[in-house]
């Protein structure tokens, strides 16, 4: 009898460390369910001036049956091909007005029933806020009439979600350009039931080097091309705040409207043919033309051929003009940038780009306005004669920001700042903008050429906002304001009046939830506007702390430090560390702290936060920069400089006593995940890891990743020792894998998961792959977050609570 049932146990366990297993959803234990069901407060958005809010309510997860629904996945796009609008989008299913002055909340009368809200935004002068409610047969366009707190159905389920903003307010807010649906919309084609005539053929026989990322859901074929082309063709009408419908422009495959701020003109862009089967449709052939108020054709920009190819590089560009957009000081001037390198980072020019402007009627020939030294980002207009252009290099991390005079041929321009942006204690802060004349956000000048900046005030004393004021002709800088407060973090929303020198800012702390407040740093008054109640009730006070430490080459480090919610002094804990590596140029930057013990504790569905509910130690955030000065790259040293990231954080907490270092886990999603499945090939520091939507075999990413720039064939060693699949036969550490089923990010295709589960079988190693049916890159559904937390719990629970 003994030797039957030992017989029947041997079988069952053969069974679960080879086969598969037939299990439903399963949900965590109710110390996790605890906080992971917890219900969020809501949204707050408050406008420009502090006086007008809305509350924004959603559910916390989506269902698997609305993942469910039918997706169509096309150049980049997922779309539910009924809707009409992002198979992935994220509904609200609520919306209050809230009185900040008063602190009073109010319903919106005529709200419709059961919805599904997006889309949602201000109109210009903050009257009106409109949102997209998605039915079963489509999308409605709405509006909420603020001052008469009522909500109005300005069309029917008639309007076009798939690409690009679905409606656009006029600059007078007396209606919105909207994308409807074509009249008589071709029926799609369903690709499963067509018998193919023929092989897709993909050529390059001029032999043109076209060194593209591993882009998801891409086109494959004629009937993908035909269906794609269905579901972006939209006509553009107007619909007055009345509901008053006009046609505007003609079906096209539009991707956006931007009007000038003047409202006498338009920026429209346009998806032409031909398409492609290795690019996403950002970068498909696109017309960019300018038509005034009715729609009448005024100007073609440009005419964007399909891009495909470019030169290598992070700073590679494509030629011809880019990035347009419209002066905010100006009633109708367009901008735009060109690339002098030819849109080459590798060749050696004393200007990178040139930017030009064309103003209104549009009919003379362009004028320069400044060259560039680094590549283009883009320029912030002021209230004065002034501009901030901001310039920036990838490969130095640099950052670069002058006062130019762009109707001023005779004053030169100033260098405000040029720094390593990575580099966040030297960050000086954004410039404090208003609204002008022409209702534009710019710059705001006090007493001629005085401006304002707030700044997150990162050192290493901890994060600490500010607010300076900055003298353009003398490059001095006075500071107004300094958050001292040593109970509540602080962070500067905005600036809501700068002369009385009132700051809608937001606090919190590690047990209280981050609540907006009205500050006044000149009289010290400060005054609550927000009382949302902390939703984690039960880990509230919980022992939280910032701890640091040095690495092998004394390069400093820090991370979040969590002990169980049941705690005793003198006893020994497991662990589980999470992480994500970071690249740098320059050692410090790469030891800087951004982490504060103040920080609201915020246990969302990725977080291991949880496990502190379960009596484990939790090292979070926990830094692991992988860093580089001069002609070296960061990656050149990866596994060395991660295993020794690992280790100081393991030798810091074992040092406090905290921990049993034999009962230590990683884990980590997406690069994070990479690095998991590093430090257990490369170490063993640990007893166990969980990596979730990783990539393991940088082979299949063979034109760069994350920030290595190289491609294989240049870098072929660092490629093939970075990749854990390469070295999966070190792998004998106990490892769960999680993956989406329909991971959409660039280089994590599932594929990555089921190869490299095979490999490690193959080769013996402890781990269990968990394939999420229907979901992307992060997760969304809550029968998917449940059963992730159950199975992260149970492997934890094996291999480090109950490990012998």
């Amino acid at each position: 009898m003994n030797n039957k049932l030992i017989l029947i146990f041997s079988l069952m366990m053969t069974t679960l460390s080879f086969g598969q297993l037939d299990l439903n959803y399963q949900e965590p234990h109710e110390d996790i369910l605890t906080l992971a069901d917890a219900k969020m407060p809501p949204v707050m958005s408050i406008n420009d001036d502090g006086t007008r809010a809305i509350l924004v309510y959603r559910n916390q997860y989506k269902s698997i049956l609305e993942l469910s629904e039918k997706e169509m996945r096309l150049a980049g796009l997922r779309i539910n091909p009924k809707t009409n609008i992002s198979s992935r989008t994220t509904f609200y299913n609520s919306i209050e007005l809230f009185d900040p002055k008063k602190q009073k909340q109010t319903s919106v009368k005529g709200m419709p029933k059961d919805a599904r809200i997006s889309n949602l935004g201000w109109s210009p002068k903050q009257n009106y806020i409109h949102f997209l409610n998605t039915t079963q047969e489509g999308n409605e366009l709405w509006i909420i009439d603020y001052k008469k707190k009522k909500a109005i159905q300005l069309t029917n389920a008639v309007v076009n979600a798939n690409m690009g903003s679905a409606a656009t307010w006029t600059t007078d807010e007396s209606g919105l350009i909207v994308k409807f649906l074509p009249a008589e919309r071709k029926e799609l084609i369903d690709v499963s039931l067509k018998v193919p005539t023929g092989p897709t053929v993909s050529v390059n026989e001029a032999g043109t080097e076209a060194q593209n990322r591993t882009y998801q859901d891409l086109l494959q074929n004629k009937d993908d091309e035909f269906n794609f082309e269905v579901l972006a063709t939209s006509s553009l009408k107007l619909v007055k705040l009345n509901g008053d419908t006009s046609d505007w422009m003609s079906e096209a495959m539009y991707r956006g409207v931007s009007f000038s701020p003047d409202g006498e003109y338009a920026l429209v862009s346009e998806v032409k043919k031909p398409f492609s089967y290795i690019v996403t449709y950002g970068r498909f052939p696109t017309d960019y033309i300018i038509v005034d108020k009715n729609a009448k054709l005024v100007k073609t920009l440009e005419e964007v051929p399909l891009t495909e190819e470019m030169p290598k590089g992070f700073m590679a560009t494509r030629t011809g003009k880019r990035s347009f957009s419209w002066r905010a000081d100006h009633p109708s001037t367009i901008i735009w940038a060109e690339a002098l390198d030819g849109g080459d980072p590798e060749k050696e020019l004393d200007y990178r780009d040139e930017v030009f402007q064309l103003k209104a009627p549009f009919d003379t020939a362009k004028k320069s306005i400044v060259k560039t030294k680094l590549r283009f980002s883009n320029i912030e207009w002021s209230e004065s004669d002034f501009a901030v252009l901001n310039e920036y290099w990838w490969n130095t991390r640099t950052l670069k920001q002058s006062f130019i005079y762009p109707d001023d041929a005779n004053k030169s321009s100033l260098i405000f700042s040029e720094r390593n942006y990575q580099d966040r204690y030297a960050d000086p802060g954004d410039f404090v903008t208003t609204k002008n004349k022409l209702n534009r956000s710019v710059i705001q000048v006090i007493e001629e050429d005085k401006v304002l900046l707030d700044g997150p005030g990162y050192s290493p004393e901890g994060k600490f906002p500010f607010v300076d004021e900055y003298t353009i002709s003398s490059e001095n800088t006075n500071r107004l304001y300094q958050s001292k407060d040593d109970d509540f973090q602080e962070s500067i929303v905005r600036i809501i009046n700068a002369e009385k020198g009132e700051l809608l800012v937001r606090l919190e702390s590690s047990n209280q939830f981050p609540n907006y407040y009205l500050r006044n740093y000149k009289t010290g008054k400060l005054k609550q506007i927000s009382k949302f109640e902390n939703p984690f009730k039960v880990i509230e006070n919980v022992k939280k702390e910032i701890i640091t430490y040095n690495r092998y080459d004394d390069l400093e480090l820090s991370a979040t430090l969590y002990l169980p919610t049941d705690y005793e002094e003198g006893k020994k804990y497991p662990m589980i560390m999470w992480a994500y590596p970071r690249e740098y140029k320059d050692k410090s930057s790469a030891s800087q702290i951004t982490s504060s013990s103040k920080d609201f504790t915020y246990p969302y569905y990725g977080s291991p936060i949880y496990w502190v509910n379960r009596g484990y130690v939790v090292l979070d955030d926990a830094a692991f920069p992988i860093f580089a000065e001069g002609d070296e790259e960061p990656n050149d040293s990866f596994v060395e400089q991660l295993v020794g990231n690992a280790k100081a954080a393991i030798d810091a907490v074992d040092e406090m006593g905290y921990i049993d270092r034999e009962r230590v886990a990683v884990g980590g999603h997406s690069y994070g995940a990479f690095m998991t499945a590093n430090l257990l090939s490369h170490s063993d520091l640990f007893a166990a890891g969980i990596a979730r939507s990783g990539a393991y075999n940088r082979t299949l990413t063979p034109f760069g990743f994350q920030s290595e720039e190289r491609n294989y064939w240049e870098a072929p060693e660092v490629y093939n020792t970075m990749s854990p699949f390469m070295n999966a036969h070190k792998m004998k550490t106990p490892l769960l894998l999680i993956h989406g089923e329909d991971d959409n990010n660039s280089g994590t295709y599932p594929m990555q998961s089921e190869r490299y589960f095979n490999a490690l079988k193959g080769l013996g190693a402890p781990v269990r792959l968990v394939m999420l049916p229907k979901e992307s890159h992060g997760y969304a559904a809550r029968e998917s977050i449940m059963h992730m937390l159950w199975e992260q719990d149970q492997w934890l629970d094996q291999y480090l609570k109950n490990k012998e």
